[in-house]
């Protein structure tokens, strides 16, 4: 007769030690506006897959192309102001 037997490391996979520190999820919530505006140009990409882009389209992706830079750039500027000072 053979045994069945759970594999432990299943089972536990998800335990409360393998959530994400405070300090991790601070991380996140202070890239979630890049995170964002990359969904967006995505989006914008994405509608252009199956058409020809109309001049529409370009802008919208050309302004979300936009955000997604001045998304990255406040991050940086936020991290270089709390690191002492810019470069």
């Amino acid at each position: 007769m053979n045994h069945i037997v759970t594999v432990q490391d299943a089972v536990t996979a998800f335990a409360d030690f393998m959530e994400p520190t405070d300090a991790e999820l601070d991380a996140i919530e202070q890239e979630m506006p890049v995170i964002l505006a990359d969904v967006d140009l995505l989006d914008a990409h994405i509608v252009t897959l199956d058409r020809t882009p109309t001049e529409l389209d370009d802008r919208r992706i050309r302004r979300a192309r936009r955000r997604a830079l001045a998304a990255r750039v406040s991050l940086v500027n936020r991290a270089a102001g709390r690191a002492g000072g810019a470069a």
